[in-house]
């Protein structure tokens, strides 16, 4: 019995426990209508129901989140198993059955047990709290940890729990977490947390920058690889001068690189490292560094991906990095042109402050200094229909109260959106624009703006570099046909474009550009009837360099444009403020490319009567400037032709004026004369050699020395290795340096012979010996007689040939080389019983000069190299001894004192200059710029004439 009653106690007991997978874990009763979810969990279907509608997404039990929120179908299989065991144990739901069925109602609502559950998960939010604050093993805290992380993730952290994780209590066991945790899923949870908490309260970021070593742990792990650590390095909301002691521009670039896999926190990572990277750029020497650091880490598409940004703070940090890229290196902006979306951009600019808003105007600004017109013109009209609100109407306001130092940018700025269509009569844009240009250019109190708004107008000529400079300055140069080249705009690779493609696309570009230039030359001159002009014309008196480089190059370029532009009476406005301010710039500067666009300047009014006048009052003063460029530029030369009437041969085009003269008649005749830099070197009979220094009209004797025993018949000079070559009667050839002031004898060759009309390379020298022949010395080695049955009596060598003239009147050609002699003339002993001797040569322009006598009727024949053939003759009664052959001129020197000018052109005597004595001219040379003629004579003195 007794064994009996305690089997019928446990087989009772048996039966009144009902298997626990037959139970709701919500309700917490057996199942009536079983669903099993996607993690394998089974639940009522009226309690899993209710909780998918009460907005959560997870699984009750595990908290993974679900996919899929629409049930799946009962589960029939668990439904007939719960059926069989209610058949077995009928006496089950009598015995747990409830008194009232109201309150078996109340039981199983879901409501309820949904109510129960938060309890739950509060108790073990709870639970996990006190664990962050007060476990002391480790373990623990971190679970803990990840458990809060889980249930903020599922939005399931109601306000109070909220109230008590900002507790700074728990933020300083959450910054223990950090100090002390190796677990990287823990980390990342621990920023996460108090990230997303530093969003809900500043007083968290508060307490974290409390403790100074608090903040050093956050950026070691951020620098260490813990990328969301940024996000509290923004919150923290330090200095710029403390983030750049942290040096963290290496670890912002790799997060704004990094790909984000999905963002779980309320401000990403890259965001966060975008608007710190932008920050610590500054205007700094280390903002600098870090902007080409920016560009060498290939880091401009990640940065361009944040102009699109959900926040505005990074779309406006993001431009501020942008420019400063564009700054260190404009080619930059190529690629920021192809691939920026600037929608985004242009709709936040009503929304930040004006100091983000001048860097938006300068980013748009700068971004469309592109060597390619058309596409910069593309862009502008994407930016001027890319607003939300008129971004014109938007510019518009923005600069009636800008700062000055900003108003030049906004305004050039706003004039290129202006004339995207044909100019029209009348433009508010336009007008507010311009005056605010010509307003900053005028207020000479202002340099900055004055400097700013001189650089804006030359930049809207239109035409830029690859890196963004202007090229204006090299555009009039080339117009002048003074410019070697100019940057050509360059085609975007494309392996489909044939030669026919490129050509199209340059003639497109150089179309666009001509038409662009057209239209703003057109809107900066015609406002207001030329006021341009007056401003401009004070910036060329102005003493800052950058000033008036900006001011000259503008008023050039707009007073050439002046002769394709419609005429709209302000000629007259330009000539007044303008032309004698090009006319002191020609005259008295001494930069060859400044001389040029005077010379443009100059050239825009040289056509129209008062200019003309103006232009011929001053010709004396002019006509030196002119000469030196008509060898760079035809319009030099067709202005002079202008100035002269047309007469290229007057005497006033060529007049020459005596620069000085000096008695070195002790010392015997003045046998050569060579001109080196600023030094004339003169060689005497009687062995001297002197160097002078040239000073403007006087001539300053630096050094003379008789290192020859008799008289020094030839100078020569290799420019390229400093050396002068001197030979002598004495039968010796000296090297001398040329690096100072004073010459220095470096090397003596005894070559056996008198040295007469010596010629140098750098591997020989060749000389007339006292006999038949010529010497061909090898510097170091035996010298050879070549020719030896012809009298020499001239030599020129060039590029390896030697130019032999003769006493027969022959002349030959050697070649070094192989020894070969060739005649371009054959010559005759003696014409009507005297002999006619070719006493000079001189090659010029592959045009070889002979001098002579004038038996034959020609004194100077002027033979063409490519066939030895005579093209031209100079006839002359003077007995010619030397002569120097400039780009424009002829000069035949010789007996009785006499220097002939001819010109090459016409083949014209121009003018004679007059030594004033009875003596021979025995030598001469030109300077390097060919506008100083010097010369030796018999008596022993060195005179010298200046254009």
């Amino acid at each position: 019995m007794e064994e009996s009653g305690n089997n019928g106690l446990e087989s009772g007991e048996m039966h009144n426990t009902h298997p626990k997978d037959f139970v709701c874990p919500i309700t917490c009763n057996i199942f009536y209508d079983p669903v099993t979810i996607e993690t394998g969990q089974t639940y009522e279907r009226s309690a899993i129901q209710e909780w998918l509608d009460r907005g959560n997404s997870t699984c009750p039990i595990t908290g993974q989140k679900l996919q899929n929120t629409q049930l799946p179908k009962t589960n029939y299989v668990l439904k007939r198993l719960i059926a069989s065991w209610l058949e077995e144990n009928p006496n089950f739901v009598t015995d747990k059955a409830l008194d009232e069925a109201d309150s078996a109602a109340v039981l199983t609502s879901p409501v309820s047990v949904i109510s129960q559950a938060s309890i739950n998960i509060s108790m073990e939010v709870r639970h996990a709290i006190s664990n962050i604050v007060s476990s002391e093993v480790l373990e623990e805290a971190e679970s803990a940890v990840l458990c809060v992380e889980r249930f903020w993730l599922e939005e399931n952290v109601d306000v109070e729990i909220q109230n008590m994780l900002l507790k700074p209590p728990v933020i300083n066991g959450l910054v223990e977490i950090l100090i002390n945790s190796v677990d990287l899923q823990v980390l990342r949870a621990t920023i996460f947390l108090l990230s997303e908490l530093g969003f809900k309260d500043a007083a968290v970021i508060q307490t974290l920058t409390r403790v100074e070593s608090d903040v050093d742990c956050i950026v070691t792990l951020f620098k260490s690889g813990l990328m969301e650590a940024v996000v509290l390095i923004y919150r923290f909301g330090l200095s710029i001068q403390r983030l750049q002691e942290m040096d963290l521009a290496g670890s912002l670039l790799n997060v704004v690189k990094k790909k984000e896999d999905g963002n779980k926190m309320q401000l990403s990572p890259k965001s966060a490292a975008v608007i710190l990277l932008r920050k610590i750029l500054g205007r700094s020497k280390e903002g600098s560094l870090i902007a080409v650091a920016v560009l060498a880490e290939n880091a401009i598409e990640s940065i361009l991906v944040s102009l699109k940004a959900k926040q505005v703070e990074e779309r406006i940090a993001a431009v501020g990095i942008l420019l400063r890229c564009i700054q260190e290196d404009g080619k930059c902006r190529n690629m920021m042109a192809d691939k920026a979306d600037l929608a985004p951009i242009l709709g936040s600019f009503m929304e930040v402050s004006n100091d983000e808003q001048f860097e938006i105007i300068m980013f748009l600004s700068e971004l469309v200094k592109l060597n390619r017109r058309t596409f910069n013109e593309q862009i502008l009209q994407n930016i001027k229909d890319g607003g939300e609100c008129s971004t014109m109407h938007s510019l518009l306001v923005y600069l009636q109260t800008a700062p000055r130092d900003q108003c030049p940018v906004v305004a050039g700025f706003l004039l290129q959106l202006d004339i995207l269509v044909e100019p029209r009569k009348s433009s508010i844009y336009r007008e507010e624009a311009m005056d605010v240009l010509l307003s900053c250019l005028g207020n000479s109190d202002f340099p900055t703006a004055q400097i700013s708004a001189a650089e804006t107008i030359m930049s809207l000529q239109g035409r830029f570099s690859t890196s963004g400079r202007p090229l204006a300055r090299y555009v009039l140069l080339e117009r002048v046909g003074f410019a070697k080249g100019c940057m050509k705009p360059k085609r975007r690779d494309n392996n489909s474009s044939g030669p026919g493609d490129v050509e199209l696309s340059i003639k497109a570009e150089e179309r666009a550009n001509d038409e662009w230039e057209r239209k703003m030359a057109f809107v900066l001159v015609s406002h207001d009837f030329g006021l341009l002009f007056e401003p401009l014309a004070k910036g060329l008196k102005s003493k800052y360099a950058a000033l008036f480089s900006a001011c000259f190059v503008s008023a050039t370029w707009l007073s050439h444009m002046l002769k394709v532009l419609p005429d709209m009476g302000i000629l007259d406005a330009a000539r007044v403020c303008l032309l004698d301010h090009f006319v002191s710039i020609f005259i008295t500067t001494t930069d060859i490319e400044e001389k040029a666009l005077a010379l443009l300047g100059m050239n825009s009014f040289v056509h129209q009567p008062e200019g003309l006048q103006y232009l011929s009052s001053n010709m004396k003063d002019i006509m030196r400037g002119l000469k030196e460029l008509r060898r760079s530029t035809a319009l030099a030369f067709e202005m002079l032709k202008v100035l002269c009437e047309g007469e290229e041969s007057s005497a006033e085009l060529w007049s020459h004026q005596e620069l000085f003269l000096v008695d070195c008649s002790k010392n015997g005749e003045v046998l050569s004369i060579a001109y080196f830099k600023e030094k004339i070197i003169s060689g005497h009979s009687d062995g001297t050699i002197k160097v002078w220094s040239v000073g403007g009209t006087n001539l300053h004797l630096l050094q003379e020395t008789q290192e020859h025993s008799k008289g020094v018949t030839s100078l020569a000079i290799i420019e390229s290795e400093e050396k002068l070559y001197s030979g002598s009667l004495d039968k010796t050839i000296k090297v001398w340096s040329l690096g100072s002031d004073v010459i220095q004898c470096i090397q003596v060759h005894d070559v056996k012979d008198q040295v007469h009309n010596l010629v140098v390379s750098k591997t020989i020298a060749c000389f007339i010996p006292h006999g038949a022949g010529i010497r061909v010395y090898s510097w170091g080695e035996e010298s050879k007689l070549l020719n030896s049955n012809k009298h020499v009596k001239c030599l020129n060598l060039v590029r390896g040939t030697l130019y032999c003239g003769c006493h027969d009147s022959s002349i030959q050609e050697v070649d070094l080389a192989t020894g070969t002699v060739s005649y371009i003339h054959i010559g005759s002993r003696k014409l009507l019983g005297k002999p006619n001797i070719v006493q000079s040569l001189q090659m010029y322009d592959e045009q070889l000069f002979s001098a002579s006598t004038t038996l034959d009727g020609a004194a100077v024949k002027i033979w063409s190299m490519s066939n030895n053939s005579v093209i031209a003759t100079l006839s002359t009664a003077m007995d010619i001894r030397t002569m120097a052959v400039s780009s424009d001129l002829t000069y035949l020197g010789g007996r009785g004192g006499v220097v002939e000018i001819w010109g090459r052109d016409k083949l014209n005597k121009i003018d004679a200059l007059q030594t004033g004595r009875i003596c021979k001219v025995a030598c001469m040379t030109l300077n390097e710029r060919e506008d100083v003629l010097v010369i030796g004579t018999s008596d022993g003195r060195i005179q010298a004439w200046g254009l």
